[in-house]
Order: structure tokens, then C-alpha cells, then sequence
């Protein structure tokens, strides 16, 4: 394997420019890094990515921490993973994905060994356990959620007043005005987006109806059974659980993610929520962040309606 002390000689200049080139020290003249990097190349060099995270007490990696023993991982939580390490990719960080639970029990062992230079906190609660040791342990962060309070804090996240509203209207203009709604696991009672969409939906529909239901297709099945007969139309907040209401309601459910729409044999129309977007977006403020720029403004992004052909 090369030594820097040989691409130094190839590149006729010292170890330490080499240095300044790899880990971005000080900076060296285009022409200079041209030089070096053609060097690299022609010897075969390659990076000590532990050494050059000493030496700028960085490692350019991200963890985007996710509850995956709390909530199973779905299109939505794909698409964070896949956007979210393209954005990183792009601006030259890597991101790791952390599958640790939503109490934070492991995620102050985790930031305490330096692994990661900050964190993208995804299926955050109302009152995140998480946050206390993020700041305790002064780890950067963006969240894809919010908080009960989330003033002061980078985050990105679903507006779900306009998401719900568009739902309701788009079942109205179908003739539907008994609409009900299957909200989430009741076990996460302080989970953001089962709270902020129930609020929405009280709060816009008329006569509201709520049956809670875990995330799977037979606890779907069974909230679904349990509507009474005069109800028409259905929101489904869990992808899982839509597929259970869809096989046994003749109802028009509306759904949260295409996939399901796809395996259904009802004629389903659903809501595509911006996971792409949301990954790509929180990404990009961590990074901002890490490089000392102030906190972004938050992002909050509605649902966009699809229909399946």
C-alpha cells in the first residue's frame, strides 16, 4: 500500500501538504491538490479514514437513529434511510443507521464514543426522552419530527392540519360525510404523528369517530369491523393495519403510502407522505449545522393525494 511520504515525492511536495490536501487543514492551490490527488491515484493511495478523524476531530459520519424494535420499518422509514444518506453522500458524510429503542437507554453509550458527529432523530415523541441526551451530551442534531415544544429546535416534519385537511376534503367532494378514522397503536400514546393527526381530525371533521389499532393487518381487520354501519369512508393511519381494514370493509379507505394501495384489491386512494423530501431536508440542516451554521428554519410539508389507476 502507498505512504503519503510517497505520494509527497510523486507529487514533489512535502508530507505535510499531502496532509492539509487529505484532512482539509489549511488550504492548498488548486493546482497543488491537482498534483497530489493525480499522485493518490497513479499510486493507489487510500485514505486512514480513523486517522484523518483525529487529526480533524471529525469523522464525517451521521446516525440517523431509528426505533426499529418499536416501529416497524415501512416505506415512509425506507425512504428517510435512502434521501437521507443520498444528501449525505452528496456533501461528503456518511450516514449509519441506529436501531435503538425510543427510551434512549442506548443512545448515551452510542454518542458518548465519539462514533458519529451528529444525529437525525426520527419517530420522535411529544416528550422524547432522546433530546435530554443529545443536549446533555452536546451532540448536534435535526429532528424528523417534533416535540409538544419544539421551539428552538432544527427539525423537519409532515404538517399534518393540511394533510388531514386535504383527506377530508377529497372524501367530501366523493359524497362521503360519515368519515372515520383508524389512528394508531394506542401503546404510543406521546408518538407525534398518531397525536397530531387525531387532533387535526377531531378538530376538522364532522361527527368524529376514532377506533385505535396496533400496527398490524389483523388488529386493522378488527378496528375496521368494529365501525358502525353508516360509516362510508375511512382513514387509515398506519400502512400495516390499512391492509387488515381494506380486506374487510366495502368502505373507501384512504391510506398513507402507495405500497398498500398496490397489494389492495379495493380501489384505494392514498396519501404519498414526503419521506424523501423529510430525509433529505433534515440531513442538510445537520450538516449546516456541524459546518457553524445558525439552526435552519423548520420544514413542515403536507401529504400529496394520489390515486391508484
Amino acid at each position: 500500500m502507498a505512504t503519503m511520504r510517497e505520494v509527497a515525492e510523486r507529487a514533489g511536495v512535502s508530507i505535510a501538504t499531502v496532509s492539509f490536501v487529505l484532512n482539509g487543514t489549511k488550504p492548498v492551490s488548486p493546482a497543488t491538490r491537482a498534483r497530489i490527488e493525480a499522485a493518490m491515484a497513479e499510486l493507489g493511495y487510500r485514505r486512514n479514514v480513523v486517522a484523518r478523524a483525529l487529526a480533524r476531530r471529525r469523522t464525517n459520519i451521521l446516525a440517523m437513529v431509528y426505533p426499529a424494535l418499536d416501529h416497524r420499518i415501512g416505506s415512509a422509514a425506507a425512504e428517510f434511510f435512502t434521501s437521507a444518506a443520498d444528501a449525505a453522500r452528496t456533501l461528503d458524510y456518511h450516514l449509519v443507521l441506529w436501531p435503538v429503542g425510543s427510551d434512549g437507554a442506548d443512545l448515551r453509550e452510542l454518542v458518548g464514543q465519539g462514533l458519529a458527529d451528529g444525529v437525525v432523530l426520527t419517530e420522535v415523541q411529544l416528550h422524547d426522552p432522546r433530546l435530554a441526551i443529545l443536549q446533555e451530551t452536546s451532540t448536534p442534531f435535526t429532528l424528523i419530527g417534533r416535540t409538544a415544544e419544539p421551539g428552538g429546535l432544527s427539525y423537519v416534519d409532515i404538517d399534518f392540519d393540511a394533510t388531514v385537511d386535504l383527506a377530508l376534503q377529497h372524501l367530501h367532494d366523493q359524497g362521503h360525510r360519515d368519515i372515520a378514522l383508524i389512528s394508531g397503536d394506542p401503546r404510543f400514546e406521546d408518538y407525534g404523528p398518531y397525536v397530531r393527526t387525531e387532533a387535526a381530525y377531531l378538530r376538522l371533521a364532522k361527527d368524529p369517530l376514532v377506533v385505535p389499532s396496533a400496527n398490524t393487518p389483523a388488529s386493522g381487520k378488527a378496528a375496521a369491523s368494529r365501525l358502525p354501519d353508516h360509516i362510508t369512508a375511512v382513514l387509515v393511519l398506519n400502512e400495516y393495519a390499512a391492509l387488515g381494514a381494506a380486506s374487510t370493509r366495502t368502505v373507501l379507505p384512504l391510506l398513507m403510502t402507495p405500497e398498500t394501495a398496490a397489494l389492495s384489491t379495493t380501489p384505494l386512494t392514498y396519501l404519498r407522505t414526503p419521506a424523501a423530501e423529510l430525509g433529505r431536508l433534515a440531513t442538510q440542516a445537520l450538516i449546516q449545522q456541524l459546518q457553524g451554521a445558525p439552526t435552519p428554519t423548520p420544514h413542515l410539508l403536507p401529504a400529496t393525494l394520489q390515486e391508484r389507476p
